[in-house]
Order: C-alpha cells, then structure tokens, then sequence
C-alpha cells in the first residue's frame, strides 16, 4: 500500500468534495483523513488516502487532472510516522484578544523554542461585542515531549499575553 497526502484549493462551489472523492474511489484508494474548510472564497485543504502500489500512478494522475475545479498536490507520505510517540502530552491552547498581526507568530515561535508541535490549528477574527473592533481567536491542539519543563512554557505564553495584550489559556487535552 501507498499513502499520500494531497493539498487542495479551488474556487468554492458546489460539487468539489464530491469530484475528488469520485476520482479516488474510482482508482482504488481509500479516503483515510482529512480537514476542509471553506477560507476567503476559496475551498481548501489536506486528506490522507491509501492505495495499493499498483494503482498509485493511475490515483495520482486523476486527482492531479481535476483542472478548473481544484489544483490538487500530492506528497508520499508512504512510511511516514506521525512524530510523537506515545510519552508525548497532549495540550489544548486557546488565544482570544483583539486582533493584530504577529499574534501566531510570536505564540508558535515559543512553542517551536520548546519542541512543541502543533497538531492542528483554527484561527479567525470575529466583531468584538460591544467594543467595536476585531477579536483574534485561535486553539491549537499540541503535542509536548515528555522533557518539557510545561512550568517555563506556561511562564513565557502567561508573558507573551501581557506583551500582545490577549488571553492565553493551556489545558491538557480534551478538559474543558
């Protein structure tokens, strides 16, 4: 068996999900994972598919000629281990203040600092009730090695939200 991952993006309408699963069911591969949002007009994002050796090429070459509905990429993924091992904890991270720029790039440069890797990710802007202006929201689903000193982490985001003026909370996974 094959793994690929395939990156997509085209113009949102109707029908697109539908076309590149046609075109991995009919070429013998398997829908395994994936994450879809609709972002600025556009439909975009990542699925993971299986299939066997013998029809990767033919798999590659439908979802590649999906032209003027979506530009697929596909990337091997065949062998690849998802990083972390089990020792590895699970973290939730939720941002919210209001918006300007820098806010995930100073958030993601302590976590990179740290060895943190971030699982997944959703951000967006929202009408700030009542104060007028733009709120910036984001949570990030992260994986922590078992040697990180979560204590200087906490210490440096808990920091960093006083600099950028938002709110940073930390949680282990799945606590509300």
């Amino acid at each position: 068996m094959r793994s690929f991952v395939l990156s997509v993006i085209g113009d949102d309408r109707p029908g697109l999900v539908s076309a590149l699963a046609d075109a991995i069911a009919s070429h013998g591969g398997n829908w395994e994972r994936s994450q879809l949002a609709r972002l600025a007009g556009k439909f975009a994002g990542i699925v993971v598919v299986a299939v066997s050796t013998e029809d990767a090429d033919a798999l590659i070459g439908a979802v590649t000629s999906l032209d003027g509905l979506l530009e697929v990429a596909v990337h091997d993924a065949t062998g690849a281990d998802d990083g972390a091992g089990d020792d590895w904890s699970a973290l939730t991270i939720g941002v919210l203040g209001n918006d300007r720029a820098g806010i995930i790039q100073e958030v993601s440069k302590v976590l990179g600092a740290a060895g943190i890797t971030i699982d997944t990710m959703t951000a967006g802007t929202r009408e700030a009730p009542m104060a007028g202006g733009l709120l910036f929201e984001a949570q990030l689903d992260v994986r922590v090695p078992p040697a990180t000193d979560l204590l200087a982490v906490r210490s440096e985001l808990e920091g960093l939200a006083s600099e950028l003026f938002v709110d940073i909370d930390m949680s282990a996974a799945g606590d509300s």
